[in-house]
């Protein structure tokens, strides 16, 4: 695993340190960021089931201006802490150790995210309530991108997200939604 393009280019990132961590592939991240188009300019991300940290660290190389990273694993959580040591990138960065749900209850007030990047399980059952929550983080102008598995649909809207485009590669999927406008409501 490496970072892509920007001002990290080609620093490589250890991988995941249990099984169960199935990180989103160099190719996969890539056709994500082609499709954002420098979206992470100066923008406040969240890598939400953050893992090795490989998508919140790419957007962070691409001109991201700060990543908050959501790991609960404790033993992923410390993978994800030497890579974002390794890239020098320790006062962009903030690790919270616990679930994306727990997280998100726990910080109800909290700044919205221009972007946020969702990498549940593949098996995980809610994809519903985790777009329900990302959906009270996003910023009114945001995007939130959810990669599952291309076997499982992704729910076609949430509360307060409209879903906009999905694209499927290789057996992943990106789903992506934007905040629900004034003029979507009426």
């Amino acid at each position: 695993m490496r970072i892509i393009a920007g001002t990290l280019k080609g620093r490589r990132l250890l991988g995941p340190s249990t099984a169960n961590v199935r990180p989103t592939s160099d190719r996969l991240r890539e056709t994500l960021f082609n499709i954002l188009m420098g979206e992470p300019l100066d923008a406040r991300v969240l890598d939400g089931f953050a893992g090795t940290g490989a998508l919140g660290l790419e957007a962070l190389s691409r001109g991201a201006r700060h990543v908050t990273f959501v790991e609960r694993d404790r033993r992923t959580a410390v993978r994800l802490e030497e890579n974002v040591a390794a890239c020098g990138a320790g006062n962009a960065c903030t690790i919270e150790r616990e679930d994306f749900l727990g997280f998100v209850s726990r910080h109800p007030d909290m700044a919205p995210f221009d972007l946020v990047l969702l990498d549940p399980p593949y098996d995980f059952r809610d994809l519903d309530a985790v777009l329900s929550e990302a959906g009270a983080l996003v910023a009114p102008q945001g995007l939130v991108v959810l990669e599952h598995s291309r076997r499982r649909a992704a729910p076609s809207s949430a509360p307060g997200l409209v879903h906009r485009r999905s694209v499927v590669a290789g057996d992943s999927a990106l789903g992506f939604y934007r905040p629900v406008t004034a003029s979507q409501q009426a």
